[in-house]
């Protein structure tokens, strides 16, 4: 599997599509059955996988599932939850392997560096979408961050906003349809909106495998 890329802790795969785009093979990882997953699949826990196998793969990326520091877990839901926290412990799993790695998640106070911050602007999406990534091995530059067009379109406190982005999560508040958010994250292969609203888009994945590739082959 030389040019296989590990997409761990895959959800339906918007991260593991980016990097099929990008001219990989990729085996998905979760904990949870994944029947929308466009690639070959794997049910197992992540990070014993990532230290059992991680070493037969290229590149391994990983999209951690971490609520606790999240924007909205500091703010509208502090003190409601308690999550775990499992960037530290997938980033020693990814160091144990050797091979080149990402670590991506959303904006927060997370134990992470910021290596990368990529947004649907950049690629022309529906979606503003920040996403942050922590990179073992491997350098990508990072683009130019586009001025918004516009804001989200949604109610807020009951009055109407229009915009060219759409709310990604939740439900309620104008968010838009199915389609809408298909269309505005790049994602087609699957219409469950709970899927669609925790993945990323490939585009940003597809972007980083591109100067994976690169440093392959330099």
């Amino acid at each position: 599997m030389s040019r296989a890329v590990l997409d761990a802790f895959c959800g339906a795969g918007g991260a593991g599509t980016g990097y099929h785009d990008a001219g990989y093979e990729v085996v998905g990882v979760d904990i949870n059955p994944q029947p929308n997953y466009p690639f070959e699949f794997i049910q197992a826990e992540a990070t014993e996988f990532i230290r059992n196998y991680g070493r037969q793969f290229y590149f391994i990326h990983t999209s951690p599932p971490c609520q606790e520091g999240n924007t909205l877990d500091l703010g509208t839901n502090k003190g409601k939850f308690k999550y775990p926290q499992l960037i530290p412990s997938t980033r020693e799993a990814l160091m144990a392997t050797g091979r080149p790695w990402a670590i991506e998640n959303g904006p927060g106070k997370k134990p992470m560096r910021r290596d990368l911050m990529l947004c649907g602007e950049m690629f022309g999406l529906g979606v503003m979408r920040h996403r942050y990534f922590e990179f073992g091995g491997l350098s990508v530059p990072q683009p130019q961050h586009i001025k918004h067009r516009g804001r989200v379109a949604g109610y807020r406190h009951g009055e109407w906003f229009d915009g060219p982005y759409f709310a990604v999560y939740g439900e309620g508040g104008g968010k838009g349809t199915v389609a809408q958010w298909q269309d505005a994250m790049g994602i087609h292969w699957t219409d469950v909106r709970k899927e669609i609203a925790e993945a990323i888009p490939p585009a940003y994945t597809q972007y980083i495998g591109k100067h994976l590739w690169m440093n392959t082959r330099s």
